[in-house]
């Protein structure tokens, strides 16, 4: 079954494989490396994340309408890609955080221009039955970047402890790698008859699909950067190496989880399996707000890889479903838009907590979110289950 899905989402996996290398060996160690050598406080951390995402997120919006106006999914994805690798370089040479905001906003940028066609693509090459296995193969690739990204780091921070600078060098080499695969594999967009290109609008989506954009918003206002737990398990004294190896537990475990959530959800649903998702997020998050014990927040590590799994290639596949099929790249597109602007505040709020009430705080407010969201999620699936259900219902 999985050998019949097109060739595309390979190719696109193996992309997002690259590239996680090349960000993986550096995004759990930037937090670190903010605080020890260049002295930036919790809320500048937060700031960073926060202000570098949010504004991507726009980006995510108006690069999906104008992949799908002009069907140039292929160019905004090598164009993408390569925006993000130039960004090592800024991060390597940074003496002032300035500098690596700076570096993470180009990073982030990068993202904002390729996912809404990345995501799209797959879309387009996929049978609908099969779209939770598709991009649970392309979670699962992505975040296999993801493991081999903090292997490296470690083997390269346990001969050089705590030389940041050079694994931001190394994690170029992948990012090329995965530029060169764009340029070289990846087809370019069939072009559309003339006077067929969709309007340029965002209003009039399928009403399920701003429920979820509701409900995702809802749920990433407690859902801060990682860099918040990365930050926990250094406050729990746990070494910088050990931090990257618990990294490549918790994505161990995503790429383990991502294949089979994406097939479970073809067959079960893909509500119920976001709605467990978000059980699995809050029960995370209360157990960070209650222990220091490093070997616990292993566990919790752990857990969080099987959040991950069930529910971010389930949550594409989801609103791949919800979209128009001429307008998908414009629905991923707000989709990510309101998990990257939620960011922000999410980000700023976990930084004020952390630094006015102490570190469990950020952890029980983004628990009480995921809970939120769950009960959202499952009423408003509800009303609607009992809406269809009522004699004469138009669909």
């Amino acid at each position: 079954m999985v050998a019949r899905l097109p060739r595309t989402v390979w190719i696109v996996g193996w992309v997002s494989l690259c590239m996680d290398i090349s960000s993986e060996m550096i995004y759990p160690l930037v937090p670190m490396f903010l605080a020890a050598e260049l002295g930036a406080s919790k809320l500048v951390i937060g700031s960073i994340e926060g202000v570098a995402e949010a504004t991507a997120s726009l980006l995510k919006l108006g690069s999906g309408m104008v992949a799908d106006r002009f069907r140039n999914h292929k160019f905004l994805m090598g164009l993408g890609y390569g925006i993000s690798t130039c960004s090592r370089p800024l991060l390597a040479m940074a003496h002032h955080w300035g500098l690596v905001l700076t570096a993470r906003f180009v990073d982030r940028t990068g993202k904002g221009i390729r996912t809404a066609p990345r995501d799209a693509v797959i879309a387009s090459v996929t049978p609908q039955p099969q779209l939770g296995l598709a991009y649970g193969i392309h979670r699962s690739m992505d975040t296999a970047g993801a493991i081999l990204g903090p292997a490296v780091a470690v083997l390269l921070l346990t001969i050089w402890p705590a030389d940041y600078r050079l694994v931001f060098w190394v994690s170029i080499v992948p990012g090329l790698i995965a530029v060169l695969l764009i340029v070289l594999y990846v087809q370019p967009d069939r072009v559309r008859p003339p006077g067929s290109r969709p309007p340029w609008r965002i209003h009039g989506v399928d009403a399920r699909l701003r429920e979820f954009l509701i409900v995702i918003g809802l749920f990433s206002l407690g859902n801060s950067s990682n860099a918040f737990v990365i930050l926990k398990a250094a406050h729990a004294g746990i070494t910088p190496a050990w931090i990257s190896g618990l990294y490549l537990i918790f994505n161990l475990v995503y790429c383990a989880v991502a294949v089979p959530s994406g097939m479970l959800s073809d067959r079960v649903g893909r509500e119920r399996v976001i709605a467990l998702g978000f059980a699995f997020f809050a029960l995370v998050y209360a157990g960070l707000a209650s222990t220091n014990d490093p070997w616990l927040i292993t566990a919790l590590f752990v857990l969080y890889g099987l959040y991950m799994g069930l529910t971010e290639g389930v949550q594409r596949a989801y609103v791949a479903t919800l979209a128009p099929e001429d307008r998908q790249a414009t629905g991923f597109g707000l989709y990510h838009m309101v998990v990257g602007l939620t960011i922000l505040p999410a980000s700023l709020i976990a930084g004020w907590l952390w630094d006015h009430l102490g570190p469990s705080a950020p952890f029980w407010f983004g628990s009480f979110m995921a809970g939120s969201a769950m009960t959202v999620f499952v009423w408003l699936r509800w009303i609607r289950a009992g809406n269809d259900a009522m004699p004469g219902h138009i669909r």
